[in-house]
């Protein structure tokens, strides 16, 4: 799942940091990161789109 990936690559990501791994390291697993967030909310906003509500009319409820 696309939230277990996001979870795993904050966790290198943090961890290179603690580490003090080089600067193109660190910035290569926050690229990556940013994308899979952006994935993650452009198929949030798809699944939660609103579907247009019914409009009824005294005369279809009759």
């Amino acid at each position: 799942m696309i939230n277990d990936e996001i979870c795993r690559l904050r966790e290198e990501l943090n961890k290179s940091i603690e580490e003090g791994e080089d600067y193109n390291i660190v910035y290569k697993i926050s690229i990556e990161l940013d994308e899979l967030i952006a994935k993650y909310y452009q198929e949030a906003s798809k699944k939660h789109k609103k579907k247009p509500k019914k409009m009824y009319t005294l005369l279809s409820v009759m």
